[in-house]
């Protein structure tokens, strides 16, 4: 049987291959030429993607087609190597270093505004499942947005500073889990006590369980790979280490993304995680920012422009900042500077635009609600760099002294230029 290259090379979903392509190359391009010019005026490089993805969609353009089938493969691709950035950038043990003060920001963070927003959300008429999703997409904090610009503010080794970062990673841990039944939602599940504790013992249990048995299985046999003298040979085997945990974790009844952000967890502590950041930093300059992209294509300019939506959009903008801002002062016996820490609580970023994908591409919210919840992630992600800049004192970060230059830094941020 003689198949022809186009023939092999043909969609199958809505488009041709030829408009697949130019979707690619201009979704390329527009998102690193926003992405820097972001940069330039001292935002991060996610919502310069995320306004390329915009201006591509249906509403202006019409260039981009986030329900493509190509399209939402390379998204989808995009967000497990962003969850697998997360995990390796995530060092558990920062929780432990600043204990109970991270602890307490971090569960007030996701309290305050999950509860806040489903509440706002069920006053203004959302119905109760796209409500739990609104109420979940406010409950995320930036690691690599906040850890960035506390860098470039000469903060991030303070007592404030690793207070931001052990609290960001437990609010994205207790956020995963939050997804986790969020998913078991849509897919038709009950919500009842019995189906909650279900599903957040699955997805916890699967972590602690990957956590478990990778750090005895996963560093000698990463030792042995390291030998391998072919160049990039040990990311792609640590990137297929990722997808493999995606698979299993659906198989097991969690989410993929758990999979993957397991995978980052259990390779933190390896002797190659540079060499495996760098690697998996490469793929994720192509994939993440079509996800970003992605996100921003499915933005109805015309939904949005609706009073509900406008007025469901600037309640979960206040909502959001007063939850992290509060979540900032919940320890009491914290002596340092507790405003820094609140406003550094408040970007949303890559987190809360997964939640808000997953929510639409479900179906359980609408085009209008999913607009609500972009406004409050541009909102909080445009409103922090300036704002801990005026309660900062500015001073020179040695370039060892700021994060890694690869991760989930240089994929969410892009190099450093907020002044």
């Amino acid at each position: 049987m003689n198949l022809s290259l186009p023939l092999l090379l043909a969609d199958p979903g809505t488009g041709s291959f030829e408009t697949v392509l130019l979707a690619l190359v201009a979704t390329i391009a527009l998102t690193k030429v926003f992405g820097e010019l972001a940069q330039r005026i001292g935002q991060p490089a996610v919502l310069g993607e995320l306004t390329a993805g915009v201006i591509l969609g249906a509403s202006l353009l019409g260039l981009l087609d986030p329900t493509d089938p190509v399209m939402h493969a390379l998204s989808e691709l995009g967000v497990l190597i962003l969850l697998f950035q997360i995990g390796l950038h995530t060092d558990l043990r920062s929780l432990a270093r600043v204990g109970p003060t991270a602890l307490m920001v971090g569960m007030v963070g996701v309290v305050l505004p999950f509860f806040g927003g489903f509440g706002v959300a069920r006053l203004l008429g959302v119905e109760l499942l796209p409500a739990i999703v609104v109420g979940a997409a406010l409950t995320a904090t930036s690691i690599g947005i906040s850890a960035r610009v506390l860098s470039d503010l000469g903060q991030l080794e303070t007592p404030e500073g690793q207070v931001v970062l052990g609290a960001a990673v437990l609010d994205d841990v207790v956020g995963l889990v939050i997804l986790s039944i969020v998913a078991s939602m849509i897919a038709g599940a009950a919500l009842t006590v019995g189906g909650v504790a279900k599903t957040s013992g699955i997805a916890v249990g699967f972590v602690v369980v990957a956590l478990a048995l990778g750090s005895i299985a996963i560093p000698p046999l990463f030792r042995v790979v390291a030998r391998v003298q072919m160049t990039g040979a040990l990311g792609i085997i640590a990137l297929g280490f990722a997808l493999l945990l995606a698979w299993v974790a659906t198989k097991s009844g969690s989410a993929m993304i758990i999979g993957a952000f397991a995978a980052g967890l259990i390779l933190h502590p390896t002797p190659q995680r540079r060499e495996i950041e760098q690697s998996a930093t490469q793929l994720g300059h192509f994939f993440v920012p079509i996800f970003f992209a992605t996100v921003g294509a499915s933005v109805d300019i015309p939904a949005l422009m609706t009073r509900d939506a406008l007025l469901v959009g600037g309640a979960l903008i206040v909502v959001g900042v007063v939850g992290k801002l509060a979540a900032g002062y919940a320890p009491w016996w914290f002596k340092g500077q507790r405003s820094l820490v609140g406003v550094a609580m408040i970007p949303r970023g890559e987190v809360g635009l997964i939640f808000a994908q997953l929510g639409l591409a479900s179906g359980a919210i609408s085009s209008a609600i999913f607009g609500a919840v972009m406004m409050m992630v541009f909102a909080t992600t445009f409103m922090t760099p300036p704002l801990l800049g005026l309660l900062v004192k500015r001073k020179a970060t040695a370039e060892a002294g700021g994060p890694d230059d690869t991760g989930i830094d240089d994929l969410v941020v892009g190099r450093s230029r907020i002044r």
